[in-house]
């Protein structure tokens, strides 16, 4: 944040930060983002444009709505989202809403209020509205979840699971609808030896009301899917058919959580056109 303190000092009093960096200031959660990814900013069309490599200029005709955050000007929050669906695939735009949406800085409608004609990025935005919820309390698990939406199984994240004397059992990431399956992401720490007891502990306290847990990681759900897809199937009762993973590998493809994805993304963003107006 204090490098970003002194690009600011390169704006003019109605620039602010906005896309990838407005999204770090808000302390939203972020896909794998390359070292080289630029500082995003939005001025007017008459701005003075900053001549320095690492910033990338969006500019438009009116000034964009901001907040102070810490002393930076940002992009309100709508508008932050809108920036990033110029440059993200829409596996990454997802992540990126969820976590905008869990941490209470933005509504469904007022992103929708921003994808006005005429906008960059609004018809990707709009459609990756389709795929957004806000209950999702990591990347991962919303990477997860659209991995489970994507291969045609139906799921609801945080769901509270109670035992017949009403009593609190655990709060699962996802239930396959219609089942008693629960499938989460378990990340680095959920192998720490505390962890690991209080989590052994968790998963009889389910298998005592009739739950079956499946846990899975980072490597499962980007690079060996289709044991996820393989697990969903049986928890359905559907034969389990390999190509239905064919849809979320090309997502995966073209997102930063893969290196195609990057490389990808580095191209536009070294590439970009002038302006922040028009059609796209």
């Amino acid at each position: 944040m204090a490098d970003v303190g002194g690009w600011q000092l390169l704006l003019t009093n109605h620039g602010c930060f906005t896309a990838l960096t407005g999204a770090r200031i808000r302390g939203w959660m972020l896909p794998p983002l390359p070292p080289e990814t630029p500082v995003f900013v939005a001025m007017q069309l008459d701005d003075p444009r900053p001549l320095r490599a690492g910033i990338l200029t969006s500019r438009h005709p009116c000034a964009i709505p901001q907040d102070v955050i810490s002393g930076l000007r940002c992009a309100i929050a709508p508008e932050v989202i809108l920036a990033c669906a110029r440059w993200l695939s829409w596996v990454d735009l997802v992540v990126l809403i969820d976590s905008a949406l869990h941490a209470g800085d933005v509504s469904v409608e007022a992103i929708r209020n921003v994808c006005t004609p005429r906008r960059r990025g609004r018809r990707k935005l709009l459609a990756a509205l389709e795929w957004v919820d806000g209950r999702s309390e990591s990347p991962w698990e919303t990477l997860l979840r659209l991995l489970h939406v994507v291969v045609g199984i139906e799921v609801e994240p945080q769901v509270e699971i109670w035992d017949e004397a009403g009593e609190f059992v655990a709060r699962a990431d996802l239930l396959v609808t219609g089942t008693r399956s629960l499938h989460e992401f378990d990340g680095g720490h959920h192998r720490a030896p505390d962890q690991h007891r209080d989590d052994l502990r968790r998963e009889r306290r389910l298998d005592g009301v009739g739950y079956v847990r499946r846990g899975y990681t980072a490597s499962d759900v980007v690079q060996r899917p289709l044991g996820v897809l393989r697990d969903g199937d049986r928890a359905v009762g559907r034969a389990h058919d390999p190509a239905r993973i064919r849809p979320w590998l090309a997502s995966l493809q073209s997102s930063l959580y893969t290196p195609a994805g990057r490389a990808a993304f580095l191209e536009r963003v070294t590439f970009p056109s002038a302006t922040g107006g028009g059609q796209q």
